[in-house]
């Protein structure tokens, strides 16, 4: 949001920012839907749902300049991807892990939904780094962004695997989620974490060495650059498209 701030700004455009009460897939394409019925002349989303979503966007895309940040929907008639290369920030987040556990050992992982496309990439990128390294994920648990269920899933795995070493969470609350359940269960030092993001309560638990290790994006980026393209598409028109990459990936590193 601070990103598509500064764009306006600069700019002198209008961008509105609409962010999903309950996070559901339902919600957004109803979002979706309402703007592009709104006349707006770009449109730039975070799908939550990237495979099933496709029709909803691909009638977004007929109507408005559509481009995806952050979770991409490759299979969509997107014209642009703002983001991380999901898969690298999960390689770069499965080499902490082994760093971590050097002699190997047993992981779960955390996050609000897999059937995204951040969190399929991350896991994918873990899950190659890790290989051949004795490293076991004996869990995965999704909790559908509720906050209450994000902690209560750590709770429930570390209390069913006595053996747990390590607990991963993809998203960027899964952080906090995760610090106070190993908080609560006076696991410090004993269950390690290694997480994405820089919620602030994801950067206090590294300061107070409840979790080891956060990889970070660069979400300023999604915002600024998200906003920049939507504007260059909206007044340039072809020169914009022809301006896209090949690639039609714009990664911020």
């Amino acid at each position: 949001a601070a990103g598509v701030k500064k764009y306006e700004q600069e700019s002198k455009v209008q961008v509105d920012v609409k962010m999903p009460s309950n996070g559901t897939t339902e919600e957004q394409n109803q979002i979706l839907e309402n703007l592009s019925s709104q006349g707006y002349d770009s449109i730039a989303v975070s799908a939550i749902a990237p495979t099933d979503q496709v029709p909803v966007l691909n009638r977004v895309a007929q109507k408005s300049n559509l481009i995806t940040f952050d979770s991409d929907a490759p299979k969509s008639n997107r014209l642009l991807y703002i983001g991380t290369n999901n898969y690298e920030a999960g390689k770069a987040l499965g080499a902490q892990i082994v760093k971590l556990l050097p002699s190997g050992g047993k992981m779960a992982v955390f996050v609000g939904t897999l059937s995204a496309d951040n969190a399929a990439q991350r896991l994918k990128g873990i899950e190659d780094a890790i290989a051949g390294k004795k490293i076991e994920i004996v869990d995965k648990r999704e909790d559908n962004t509720d906050r209450a269920k994000a902690r209560s899933n750590v709770e429930d795995i570390i209390n069913a695997h006595s053996d747990l070493n390590l607990v991963a969470g993809l998203w960027s609350y899964n952080g906090p989620a995760i610090a106070s359940a190993i908080e609560a269960l006076g696991k410090k030092g004993k269950v390690l974490a290694a997480v994405f993001d820089e919620e602030e309560g994801t950067l206090n638990a590294i300061k107070s060495g409840v979790i080891a290790v956060t990889v970070v994006q660069k979400p300023f980026q999604f915002g600024y650059q998200s906003s920049k393209w939507m504007h260059e598409l909206a007044t340039k028109g072809d020169a914009a498209k022809q301006a896209i990459p090949s690639s039609k990936v714009i990664d911020t590193g």
